[in-house]
C-alpha cells in the first residue's frame, strides 16, 4: 500500500497534472490516499511526483 499526499497546489500546474492528481484521488493540498502499489499508479506518481509525497506502508 502507498499513502500518496498532496503537498503543493495544482494552481499554475499543466491541465494533465491536474487531471492525473484528481484520477489519484486528491482534491486538497495535504489531502491523501491510500492506493495499491500497482505499476499504473506509480506512473501516474511519476507523472506529478513535484506535486505529492509518497510513503510506503
Amino acid at each position: 500500500m502507498l499513502k500518496i499526499t498532496l503537498v503543493k497546489s495544482t494552481i499554475g500546474a499543466i491541465p494533465k497534472h491536474k487531471k492525473t492528481v484528481a484520477a489519484l484521488g486528491l482534491k486538497k493540498p495535504n489531502s491523501f490516499v491510500e492506493k495499491q502499489d500497482n505499476d499504473a499508479v506509480r506512473g501516474m506518481i511519476k507523472q506529478v511526483k513535484h506535486l505529492v509525497k509518497v510513503e510506503e506502508i
